[in-house]
């Protein structure tokens, strides 16, 4: 069976970060079985990692072509593990795949964050006399968990990241195969080619995205966020929520709601703002050929704000991603609050290190369709999107108890005078509005009265008055004196 992502992104480390990936030349079963144990553990919630047997490396990056194994090589190894799996307490099976790359054939191990964590391995594996002990990866090495490590494991039984879980109220119906087909395309997985072969449950198994319970198949909660029709279905309120301000916070402003999969709604919300929100705006720039050109917000700056919400989002909140778009600035705010080991300050350099992820596997998911960058990088390339175009840093914002989070992107310098000169088109419209209000209730009304009730000066008046008659939205019946008004629009 194949691997559900593309076994060259894996090799390049590119949708998947290369401390997930450790590469062995060859079988090194207490070497590969301790990664194993630690991969398992999934001390940082970052949802385990592989274990490509076959493949030289050099400064972590794999060697090509490839080294490859023999055929009679991987018979061994296969025999060998289903033994080896036997050892690790609980018990805990790695997925295995052989794949064919650079005319060789190497072997994946696919080792998922267990469910049923800590899990202890012998440090010899092939041993005569073991010992069994927990392990850890620390950055891209794996080492004995020892300590506070160790104490901190322990207590990590049975907390299980709310992605990962199992959902009883849902059943396989409720996933949909095109999308799940569509997800495999798009990410060029050689799974995609044998998916009309393979029954709906050996596809999601292979995916990894059911859970079993009391002998009934359920499907997990990352596979009801991407590949159901409605998610909200499941988690209520999970959309995305946009209130665009285009004439100020007191004006009229238009709503709307983007739902679906998870990541569609991402793909549905930056397509609106592309359309509406976002400009481009070439200036010409004194001694220079080329003209400076710069957007009001960068898109690809929202691109990783929204899909780090979708991402971190607490979906037992019933709460949506809301986008406040005003005319200076853009407001993204979402429920669940970053990790505890974050600090504020640590918002000012962009250099976040969480010791915990809330979703492992929408991460995952999210980075293969290259919705988002690598863990622990999406604030740093929000803060880099925003300097390459010339716009003034983002602000991060979240409260004590860490239950939610704002990102606000303040628009480029170069639309500040816009937005004044739409703050006072904005400031005559609703004055003209005023005068045909009053007009319409009284179209005998004069313009010092006019004045009077407003609040301004007869000029203006007289000015605006000007206007709207220029602008055919009125017309004056009879004298000055004597005479009324009549609205025409």
């Amino acid at each position: 069976m194949h691997l559900p992502i593309s076994i060259e992104d894996l090799l390049s480390c590119r949708t998947v970060e290369s401390d997930r990936v450790e590469f062995k030349a060859g079988w090194n079963p207490d070497s590969i079985y301790r990664s194993i144990g630690a991969f398992a553990n999934d001390f940082d919630n970052i949802g385990g990692g592989y274990i490509i047997i076959g493949v030289e490396e050099n400064n972590g990056i794999a060697k090509r072509p490839v080294k490859g194994m023999k055929i009679d090589e991987l018979d061994v190894i296969q025999k060998q593990m289903i033994g080896f799996n036997n050892l690790i307490r609980p018990h805990y099976a790695p997925k295995l795949y052989i794949e064919e790359i650079d005319k060789q054939q190497i072997l994946v191990l696919w080792v998922t964050g267990g469910n049923g964590r800590p899990y202890e391995v012998p440090e010899h594996i092939s041993a005569t006399h073991k010992q069994w002990k927990y392990f850890i990866r620390r950055y891209s090495s794996t080492i004995e968990a020892k300590g506070d490590d160790k104490k901190e494991l322990l207590t990590l039984a049975q907390r299980i990241p709310f992605d990962d879980r199992f959902n009883a109220k849902a059943s396989l119906e409720d996933i949909s195969l095109t999308l799940v087909k569509d997800h495999l395309r798009l990410i060029k997985s050689r799974l995609h080619e044998v998916s009309e072969q393979i029954s709906t449950v050996a596809l999601l198994a292979q995916m990894d995205l059911l859970s079993k319970a009391s002998e009934m198949l359920y499907p997990r909660n990352v596979a009801l966020m991407l590949f159901s029709e409605n998610p909200e279905k499941f988690f209520p309120y999970a959309y995305i929520d946009v209130v665009h301000f285009p004439k100020g916070r007191t004006a009229a402003f238009t709503e709307k709601q983007f739902k679906g999969p998870v990541q569609q709604q991402i793909k549905d919300t930056l397509s609106f703002i592309h359309a509406v929100v976002l400009i481009e705006k070439v200036t010409k720039v004194p001694g220079r050929a080329e003209a400076a050109r710069n957007w009001n917000y960068p898109f690809e700056a929202l691109e990783e704000i929204l899909a780090n919400c979708i991402y971190h989002r607490e979906y037992q909140e019933w709460e949506p991603v809301t986008v406040r778009i005003e005319q200076d600035r853009i407001i993204v705010h979402n429920l669940g609050g970053p990790d505890r080991s974050i600090r504020m300050q640590d918002f000012d350099t962009g250099l976040i290190t969480p010791k915990r992820y809330r979703n492992r596997r929408l991460g995952d998911f999210l980075k293969e369709l290259d919705l988002t960058e690598g863990r622990a990088t999406g604030i740093s390339a929000i803060f880099r999107f925003m300097r390459n175009n010339g716009s003034p840093e983002p602000l991060f914002e979240f409260d004590d108890n860490r239950t939610w989070f704002q990102v606000t992107l303040p628009i480029h310098p170069a639309f500040i005078n816009d937005v004044v000169e739409n703050v006072v088109e904005n400031v005559v419209e609703n004055r003209m509005d005023k005068i045909i209000q009053l007009m319409a209730s009284n179209p005998t009304i004069s313009k010092k009265e006019l004045a009077k009730i407003i609040q301004s000066t007869e000029r203006t008046i007289d000015r605006d008055i000007k206007k709207l008659r220029e602008g055919e939205r009125i017309i004056r019946i009879g004298p000055d004196r004597g005479g009324y008004w009549q609205i025409i629009k």
